[in-house]
């Protein structure tokens, strides 16, 4: 078993002074490979205090030499996106194809930061009543970047980039599942020419994430994860006045309307429904069927999920894998069982597969009659069970979507893309796709309500990483 007891601070491996250990484990084999640091305040303290000491160097960097940085890291990235995609897959189960996607865009957006980088005009005027005045764009100082296991890679570069372009230092904490490939990515940053200090790897669990949080230098928390762990760090970033972003869990809902070409819709149950084996914030868990099409709907669906190969991540032909850990499967098994007592039906799935008697599996999952005030309609599940609940008329349908605590993604799906795009317009949410599970990163990403605060992607990205000072001239 490999040991990574240390963290990435200034630009070099630092073995950690605590002696607490975390086992990383292969959710495909059930056995431990790796262990990691967990580490302590005073790693995390060591992290931000060099991150804040390169921050007047790398602030004072020209942001088109920042650009530069950013596509360096994209080209080196690329070049070993197959390392970190197996990585990734020894580490939290999601199938290599899926991994492989996942890497494939990674490069990308760290260029789309770069290019954000280029156009950021760090002074402009504006025009005042007396004197003159200009607006400068400062970084807000040291970030704290914590990260999910689901799309590690993906969702850090969702934080890292536009940080590292509008001039800030990264202290990062990846969850403890996906450390290894955070590891990895430090050297690949380092490859890549970005400064020492400027990025840093604390390696632990929530105690380390509970301290850079609370941390009094660092400025701006970024994070992916639970609604319940968002409003712990949504409340330590209000008391100490820190920007804050957060993108949480999600319930959202696939709207099919009743000229729904089901053919069309079928293969969006693993790609929108059902991603990365149900492991994903803005997964379309709840299927909303018009009633006259119902029965129609739920044997598509079912059809569908059935379809989906699972098996073996390491095998390319495989589109779901394990859950991440044992506790993962537990919970989505508690979840199926609560779902049977609350008077709904297990149309396909609901137990372990009997050919996978080894690694964290559960059977893709599709309930019937299933309303919208039962907990398995309400509660993120986060893994391949979806829900298909029956609607009146358009009107009904909008207020299903709605009557939820989340607001993450969603979907309508019709050959009507008009009548689809007016109803998505209903649907309190962030992001939605009309006929689409495809989210273009030129576009901002975020929830409403318990799904989170704030915006990732998009032209505004680099919004909250940058502080404006007004100067004024008599």
């Amino acid at each position: 078993m490999s040991e990574h007891h240390g963290h990435h601070i200034g630009g070099a491996y630092v073995p950690a002074r605590s002696p607490e250990r975390i086992q990383v484990v292969n959710p495909a084999t059930e056995e431990a490979f790796a262990s990691i640091a967990d580490g302590s305040a005073s790693a995390v303290d060591d992290a931000v205090q060099v991150a804040a000491a390169a921050g007047a160097d790398w602030a004072a960097t020209p942001p088109a030499e920042r650009a530069m940085v950013l596509r360096r890291l994209a080209d080196v990235f690329e070049k070993r996106a197959e390392e970190v995609s197996a990585l990734v897959t020894r580490q939290n189960g999601t199938p290599i194809s899926v991994s492989r996607a996942m890497q494939q865009q990674v490069p990308l957006n760290y260029r789309y930061f770069a290019s954000l980088a280029d156009a950021l005009v760090e002074e402009e005027p504006v025009a005042v009543s007396v004197g003159d005045a200009f607006v400068r764009r400062e970084p807000v100082g040291v970030v704290g970047a914590i990260t999910p296991w689901n799309g590690p890679q993906p969702l850090l570069a969702w934080k890292i980039g536009p940080a590292l372009a509008a001039g800030c230092t990264a202290v990062v904490k990846p969850a403890p599942e996906t450390t290894l490939d955070a590891f990895l990515f430090a050297e690949i940053a380092s490859e890549a020419g970005v400064p020492a200090g400027v990025l840093n790897v604390v390696a632990g669990g929530r105690g380390t994430g509970a301290a850079l949080v609370e941390h009094p230098l660092v400025r701006k928390i970024a994070f992916t994860g639970s609604t319940v762990a968002g409003r712990a760090i949504a409340e330590s970033c209000g008391r100490n006045l820190k920007r804050v972003t957060l993108e949480l869990g999600g319930k959202s809902a696939a709207i099919l309307l009743e000229d729904v070409d089901l053919d069309a819709f079928k293969p969006f149950v693993a790609t929108a429904c059902s991603p990365n084996t149900g492991q994903v914030c803005r997964s379309l868990t709840r299927v909303l069927a018009p009633r006259a099409r119902y029965d129609e709907v739920v044997d598509a669906v079912s059809s569908a999920m059935t379809d989906i190969p699972l098996g073996d991540p390491t095998d390319p032909a495989n589109l779901f894998g394990p859950l991440v850990s044992a506790r993962q499967r537990e919970r989505v098994e508690s979840y199926v069982e609560l779902g049977r007592q609350e008077g709904a039906k297990v149309v396909v799935g609901g137990g372990r597969p009997a050919s996978l008697p080894r690694g964290y599996y559960v059977e893709p999952t599709v309930f019937r009659d299933v309303t919208n005030d039962m907990r398995i309609a309400r509660e993120e599940i986060f893994g391949p069970v979806v829900v298909v609940i029956p609607y009146a008329d358009e009107a009904e349908a909008v207020a299903i979507a709605n009557d939820s605590e989340y607001g993450l993604g969603g979907g309508v799906f019709s050959p009507d893309r008009s009548r689809a795009t007016d109803l998505a317009r209903r649907v309190a949410t962030g992001t939605i796709g009309v006929n689409s599970a495809s989210f273009p990163m030129e576009a901002p990403f975020g929830g409403v309500k318990n799904s989170g605060l704030g915006r990732e992607l998009g032209p505004g990205a680099l919004d909250p990483y940058l502080e404006l000072k007004t100067i004024f001239r008599g």
